[in-house]
């Protein structure tokens, strides 16, 4: 199998649309917006989309971020900008893209649409720091009272119907799985998709709104404050989707940081301490699309160079053992607060 795969990645690799993606077309791209771009180009850490800092003979530098290709339609993009520019709007410190003469903020070039992005710095927040965590907990809240004001209509809902079962069937329609591990891998991941299915049945009323969507660390940069960076994932959700991922460490240690987040949380908007129960179904569901995202993305070259340990029979093997785990952790009761 690892010989057909390298052979499937190196016939692809002359064919991936990103081959198109040069410095040139990037820099004149840059300067279609009506700016002069001086040459000085960085590529930044950026998989799903292509973004580089682009160097101007006049003012700061811009980042210019390439869509995939393919995967989000015109409307679904324009979608993420408008809600960037509402938080922007409400003094909610989200990096949100320019826009040009005519407020159009999605530009075309050489068949690629891109957008441009004022640069901002900053380092991670510390999580270990609960004052740092009260904080983000304020400021997501804003964005999900913001979030809450409207609806998405080009944006996915977050749940196993789009994020799930799609994931699963490609890993397992595309021979991604060595033939000794499918039948168990499937087997474990179905448990997993129909507990997650079930989680959310179990909530009747649950709110879904507008929310960042990937929540992570490394979209969170600190300088005085956090700002919130990269909405490329934003979606309609549960509120809860934005904060697990800040969580970390033993379960005491979770609490104590869920303590802080929703501290801050709650003074801007009101948390339904039911959505505490899909923390380890959302946890689950994420695996498994990480997994298919990763397939899906196999034969852009960029991907077997980052992730040279996926595809692997020892990755499959040690997924196998954290979805068993995952498994035992949704028996587990939920985190309560100050428990």
């Amino acid at each position: 199998m690892a010989n057909k795969e390298s052979q499937t990645v190196s016939e692809e690799i002359t064919t991936h649309p990103y081959d198109a993606l040069t410095p040139e077309v990037v820099l004149d791209a840059v300067d279609s917006f009506g700016v002069v771009a001086s040459g000085s180009l960085l590529a930044l850490n950026s998989y799903e989309n292509r973004v580089y800092q682009v160097g101007l003979d006049e003012g700061e530098p811009l980042i210019a971020k390439f869509y995939r290709p393919g995967r989000w339609s015109s409307e679904a993009i324009l979608e993420e900008h408008a809600f960037s520019h509402a938080l922007q709007e409400h003094e909610i410190p989200v990096v949100a893209p320019l826009k040009g003469e005519n407020g159009e903020s999605l530009f075309e070039h050489a068949g690629f649409r891109f957008a441009l992005f004022p640069r901002r710095g900053g380092h991670a927040p510390e999580l270990s720091d609960f004052d740092h965590l009260e904080w983000l907990g304020r400021f997501m809240a804003r964005i999900h009272a913001v979030g809450a004001s409207g609806e998405f209509e080009h944006r996915p809902t977050l749940g196993v119907a789009f994020y799930g079962r799609p994931a699963l069937d490609y890993l397992l329609e595309n021979d991604f799985l060595p033939s000794y591990l499918a039948s168990e891998y499937q087997s474990l991941a179905e448990q997993m998709l129909q507990r997650v299915d079930a989680a959310f049945a179990e909530l009747p009323n649950l709110q879904m709104l507008r929310i960042h969507g990937d929540g992570h660390v490394g979209n969170v940069l600190w300088r005085e404050g956090p700002h919130f960076v990269d909405l490329d994932d934003c979606m309609t959700g549960p509120a809860i989707q934005d904060l697990w991922m800040l969580l970390s460490g033993e379960r005491h240690e979770m609490v104590m940081q869920l303590d802080a987040l929703l501290m801050g949380y709650e003074e801007f908007f009101e948390f339904d301490l039911r959505e505490l129960t899909l923390i380890e179904p959302l946890r689950a569901l994420r695996m498994i699309y990480y997994a298919g995202w990763l397939a899906r993305r196999w034969s852009d070259p960029a991907f077997p160079m980052a992730f040279p340990w996926f595809n692997s029979e020892r990755y499959w093997e040690e997924q196998l053992v954290a979805l068993r785990e995952q498994l035992l952790r949704l028996d587990a009761p939920p985190l309560t607060l100050g428990a």
